[in-house]
C-alpha cells in the first residue's frame, strides 16, 4: 500500500510494529505497520506517543468482521494518546464484487454518532490491489494533519 509515497513497493501486510520513514509531499512521515491481529493489539498502545495520524483499513468484502472492527476502533480511539490524532480509514477492497461503500461502512462504525463529533475523519474507498484511493486517503490525512499543526504553532 505505501508504494505511493517514494520509497517504492513495500508489502507491510505480514509484519508487526515495523517502523519506516517516507518522504510525501514535502512532509516527512513514520509510519508504523503495527497489524491487526487479536493477538497484538494490546501491544498498539506502544505506538501512540506523538500520533498525528491514525490510518485504520477495513475489509470492506468481509461483513462479519465490521462489528469486531467498531468495537476495537471504539476502544481504540477512547486512549488519550489519540485524543487529537486525524482518523483516515481505507474501506479497501472497493475491487471485489459485494463490497461495502463508504457510508455503509461509516454507519456500521458509528462514525456519525457523537463520540465522533469532534474527531477529523474521512473514509475514503480504495483498493490495496490496484491502488485505487490510496493517493486520495493519504494526500486527505497529511493536508488535515497539517492545517492542524500549522494553526497550532
Amino acid at each position: 500500500m505505501w508504494q505511493i509515497v517514494d520509497a517504492g513497493p513495500l508489502d507491510l501486510s505480514s509484519l508487526t510494529g515495523m517502523a519506516r520513514g517516507y518522504s510525501y509531499r514535502s512532509f516527512k512521515l513514520n509510519v508504523w505497520d503495527v497489524g491487526g491481529q487479536q493477538t497484538i493489539r494490546s501491544y498498539w498502545r506502544n505506538y501512540f506517543e506523538q500520533t498525528d495520524g491514525l490510518v485504520w483499513v477495513v475489509d470492506s468484502a468481509d461483513r462479519r468482521r465490521l462489528e469486531d472492527c467498531k468495537r476495537e476502533l471504539t476502544s481504540l480511539l477512547t486512549q488519550e494518546k489519540l485524543a487529537g490524532a486525524t482518523l483516515l480509514i481505507f474501506a479497501n477492497k472497493q475491487d471485489l464484487p459485494g463490497a461495502l461503500s463508504s457510508a455503509e461502512i461509516a454507519d456500521a462504525l458509528g462514525l456519525r454518532s457523537a463520540q465522533f463529533s469532534t474527531r477529523h475523519w474521512n473514509i475514503i474507498s480504495c483498493s490495496a490491489v490496484t491502488g485505487d484511493g490510496l493517493v486520495d486517503g493519504i494526500d486527505w490525512l497529511v493536508g488535515d494533519v497539517a492545517s492542524r499543526i500549522f494553526l497550532m504553532e
